[in-house]
């Protein structure tokens, strides 16, 4: 072996012994015990171990040395005795930790995310079954309360083009070489061969593979030892956007960890062409240096990088933003005693590093106080964290737009990714916003008032909710929480951010509505046990379809009940149920208020409130206005009715009206009807056809006829002429959706037609079009995401609302069907997998 990459790998294997060992000393028992643990598991192939599927899924991990101290392990953990080894040639080249394992940046948070290197060649279907087999260990893992994640990368990954889906936890098309940075300056060896790159002398980066090729030729190296992913020494443009994209999605759930890696992907472009990369910097350390210290560590590296950019541009703001961010990532809080030996090297890179940035020690003080943070703290913070994320978003697209380059995310990918960053990052009315992305464990709050004000006063309109009790002194020195023009909204927000437990005492001062104590007692208690806070996370399968209501909540006369003033009603068994909505002489409505509070597809919790003299004819028609024709009915739909008077009958009434419309709007053999609703002594029609419902108020009869024959003027609203196919106008606004904008793309023999359906369902249509898809999804995407963020107004709204993109294409038996748009990339890849299948 060549004298000097022997000395390099003599080197690595101690920097790995200690970097584990510094792991292991941080890991609870169940961690420990998984972490040891998983590489057995897919080094053998054994019924009597978790995991296995059948005898031919692929086992065996190259270089790996069982020891006695893995069969204690397998003894008094797995309960099961370890086979002995077998002569098979092993099917895995390594097993590697990534991430913040070993680093200062390991934390309670953290999980473990591991790459299964195997060899390209290995059969398709035994890769499948390697990949069910690590969901399986991943869920057996979960059982213990450890996050295990697995990915499998064939060893050629990085050396052709990457066409890998997104799923929850792998980025996908989102960045490729970005992603192979990130794996060499934080790669652990669990089990496995060693990794060839990091012994190649950094002079060498820029003609890599001629050099290792040189040592194959002339046997200083042997192929077969070694992991090698490829070299490379620039990373092309292309992947800052889509990278950046990833990072802020992993920021919905951890901001901290998330704002470091934005910022170096915008340190990384400001570089550019002349980007230096953090493996790089890693690799000149490894390689000069005998010793492992913080210029090896993988988050100190990337806080120096971030530094040294946020320095050159003077922001000042951000590098504080930051140095915050890197502090309470590594959870070691130096106002504390430190109880645990085993970690003093973190608090002494720590002080040192607190001690350069001259922080006091109230400041240390307060971060370390993060876990009683409430409300106010977390509102701050997270306000801080997203303006630094989107600062880097923004600055990205410039970064984009200046060099004229495009985006190596698909199509597919980035329009599922804009969607998840909208769901959980776009403000707009009666939308409930969520304010603690694991930056405290508990929001609760011992008090909670609801203060309404009335129309004409100082203050706006509306209630105002305060933590506090309603004692004069203690309101007067509590700063507002929220204001809201209705009341559900606020109780939808304290639900969902968990300001409300079982305990909370709930305090009312109402000017104006029908609200008593008790009602909004019972309200939040209904909510509580129809509404969960914790759903999957939105499929990316629904998020390529336009977002559908999932889950509905109604509450009637919560703020205004027309029967609570009535003294002497009786309720007789004569009172018909269709009554109640025009009750009387005077033909009342006995739902004054309703407030809707629904999750949708995308996962997003909306809520609206109607209060007018009308608000059954408003409530049903917006619900109806959400639901696009070919959208499935809610999972879930709960009424509950505060009313003095008529509870049950108010509660059926809008139930079986409210059931009636939805299924004529859902209806999948559809014929165009008129429904007409008397309420409140006026009488309206619904107008169902397959855009839409539409409304109109009534004053006779003769009203219902006339408006329907105008309607049959036009066979479709849409009316789209010289369809190449007679259906398509009948897909298209089966699909259309109320404020998102979608292209369809109709594709025959020789070309496709483009038709564009604006927010408000209006067609647009371009026949004959003339270019590559693939383009103008790109274009499309990059106009729509930077239309909102000129250089000049930083503090623009992100708009991550961008188009849906969707094909409708013949297939046999002359069926039309409609498909979300997939790159050329990808189909082609997809092809040919069902041909080699």
């Amino acid at each position: 072996m060549n004298p000097e990459i022997k000395k390099l790998r003599d080197k690595s294997d101690e920097f790995n012994r200690l970097r584990i060992q510094s792991a292991q000393v941080l890991m609870g028992e169940d961690e420990l015990n998984i972490f040891q643990a998983f590489p057995l598991l897919l080094h053998f192939n054994h019924p009597a171990l978790p995991g296995y599927i059948n005898s031919d899924t692929p086992a065996g991990i190259c270089q790996f040395e069982i020891t006695q101290a893995h069969r204690r392990l397998a003894d008094n953990f797995l309960h099961a005795q370890l086979p002995e080894n077998s002569n098979q040639e092993p099917d895995i080249i390594g097993l590697y930790a990534m991430g913040s394992t070993s680093s200062i940046g390991q934390s309670s948070e953290s999980d473990f995310d591991v790459w299964i290197c195997y060899p390209h060649q290995l059969d398709e279907k035994r890769v499948k079954l390697l990949q069910e087999k690590s969901l399986l260990i991943s869920r057996w893992a979960n059982s213990f309360a450890v996050e295990l994640n697995f990915f499998l990368i064939p060893d050629n990954k990085f050396r052709i083009d990457n066409t890998a889906g997104m799923t929850k936890d792998a980025c996908g098309s989102s960045q490729h070489l970005l992603l192979l940075d990130e794996f060499y300056r934080t790669a652990l060896r669990v089990a496995g061969k060693r990794i060839l790159w990091r012994q190649i002398p950094i002079e060498h980066e820029h003609n890599y593979d001629d050099y290792v090729q040189n040592l194959y030729n002339k046997g200083e190296l042997i192929p077969e030892d070694w992991l090698d992913l490829g070299g490379f020494h620039r990373i092309p443009a292309e992947e800052y956007f889509g990278a950046t994209l990833w990072q802020l999605y992993k920021g919905i759930d951890t901001p901290y960890k998330a704002v470091l890696k934005t910022i170096l992907m915008e340190a990384y472009s400001w570089e550019y062409p002349n980007t230096e990369l953090i493996a790089m910097s890693y690799k000149k350390s490894f390689q000069e240096q005998d010793h492992y210290d913080e210029n090896l560590d993988p988050y100190c590296l990337m806080l120096e990088k971030v530094t040294s950019y946020l320095t050159s541009i003077n922001d000042s703001k951000r590098l504080e933003v930051v140095r915050a961010c890197f502090y309470l990532k590594t959870e070691e809080n130096l106002s504390k005693v430190c109880l645990n030996d085993n970690t003093a090297w973190r608090r002494t890179v720590l002080n040192k590093f607190v001690s350069q940035w001259h922080w006091d020690a109230g400041q240390i003080a307060d971060l370390d106080n993060r876990n009683n943070w409430k409300v106010n703290e977390v509102t701050k913070a997270k306000d801080v964290l997203l303006d630094a994320l989107m600062t880097s978003y923004r600055k990205l697209l410039s970064f984009a737009r200046d060099n004229n380059i495009g985006e190596s995310i698909s199509a597919e990918d980035i329009g599922i990714l804009s969607r998840k960053l909208y769901a959980a990052h776009e403000t707009l009315p009666g939308k409930v916003d969520l304010i603690n992305p694991n930056i405290s464990p508990d929001l609760s709050e011992p008090h909670l008032s609801f203060i309404q004000v009335p129309e004409n006063r100082k203050n706006a309109a509306g209630w105002y909710l305060y933590n506090c009790s309603l004692d004069n002194y203690t309101l007067i020195n509590t700063p507002t929480l929220m204001h809201a023009r209705y009341l559900s909204k606020l109780i939808s927000w304290c639900h969902m951010n968990r300001l409300y437990e079982e305990d909370t005492k709930l305090h009312l001062y109402n000017q104006g509505s029908d609200l008593v104590d008790q009602k909004l007692n019972q309200f939040i208690q209904d909510l509580h046990s129809v509404f969960p806070i914790y759903v999957p996370k939105a499929s990316n399968q629904a998020l390529s379809q336009p977002c559908e209501i999932k889950q509905l909540a109604i509450f009637l006369n919560v703020e205004k009940d027309p029967t609570r003033h009535w003294q002497d009603t009786q309720e007789s068994e004569d009172n018909q149920v269709g009554d109640v909505l025009s009750y009387g002489q005077d033909n009342e409505c006995l739902i004054g208020s309703i407030d809707l509070i629904y999750r949708n597809s995308w996962n997003e919790v909306r809520t609206l409130h109607f209060d007018n003299d009308y608000a059954v004819v408003d409530a049903l028609n917006t619900i109806l206005g959400k639901m696009h024709q070919d959208a499935k009915p809610p999972e879930q739909i709960h009424i509950f009715s505060y009313s003095r008077h008529f509870k049950e009958q108010l509660s059926q009434t809008f139930r079986a009206k409210l059931s009636e419309f939805i299924q004529l709007r859902l209806d999948s053999v559809f014929q165009r009807s008129v429904q007409t609703l008397w309420t409140g002594g006026r009488k309206f029609g619904f107008y169902f056809e397959r855009t839409g419902v539409s409304l109109q108020h009534l004053e006779s009869t003769v009203d219902i006829y006339s408006h329907i024959s105008r309607k049959k003027i036009s066979t479709s609203v849409i009316n789209l002429k010289n369809t190449h196919f007679d259906q398509t106008a009948e897909i298209i606004e089966s699909h259309i959706s109320e404020g998102l904008i979608q292209f369809f793309f109709e594709n025959y023999a020789d070309g496709f037609n483009v038709y564009i359906a604006n927010a408000d369902n209006e067609v647009e249509t371009f026949h004959s079009f003339a270019g590559s898809k693939d383009d103008l999804v790109q274009n499309v995407n990059r106009f729509y995401a930077s239309n909102n963020n000129e250089l000049n107004n930083l503090d623009e709204q992100v708009n991550f609302n961008l188009p849906q993109f969707y094909e409708i294409e013949l297939v046999e038996n002359n069926e039309l069907v409609l498909s979300s748009f997939k790159s050329s990339a990808k189909a082609n890849e997809e092809e040919n997998r069902k041909l080699s299948s």
